[in-house]
């Protein structure tokens, strides 16, 4: 059987992603946590193709931490693609990464984003960002209904 996956990180940067998932399981938020590091695998995943053929969509994560400046596919590739498919459209997606750029702010928003992050540089100001945001979007937001 399948696991549900509550948290998909997909992050390039292995630094980054292992302060992140530390982060979250300081805050036992990693329970069901994947990660993947480049946009290809992710889109396979999400999307049950490729090595992921099959997958069912019904056990797609409650939310995905996704960076912009990925490997084989750019992260708003992913995100344009998850907002404009039906079985994914609702999946809360973050923005988590270092770009500033008023163009990759207004193109996220544009596609439908749920939130915007850039990384603070801080090894601290980074831990208590990632806490907070898996605590809100995990324990306090309302996501809708599996479909």
């Amino acid at each position: 059987m399948e696991q549900i996956i509550e948290i998909l990180l997909i992050e390039d940067n292995l630094d980054e992603a292992q302060l992140t998932i530390r982060s979250l399981k300081k805050h036992n938020l990693t329970n069901t946590l994947k990660h993947i590091d480049d946009g290809e695998e992710a889109m396979d995943y999400i999307f049950g193709e490729g090595k992921y053929n099959g997958r069912s969509s019904l056990f797609n994560p409650k939310l995905i931490l996704l960076d912009l400046k990925l490997p084989k596919v750019d992260g708003l590739d992913i995100l344009r693609r998850l907002k404009s498919d039906e079985s994914t459209r609702l999946i809360p997606v973050v923005i988590l990464t270092s770009s500033k750029e008023d163009r990759d702010v207004i193109e996220s928003y544009r596609l439908g984003v749920n939130s915007y992050i850039v990384k603070p540089v801080n090894f601290e100001s980074f831990a208590k960002a990632v806490a907070d945001i898996g605590l809100y979007w995990m324990i306090m937001n309302q996501n809708p209904p599996a479909q």
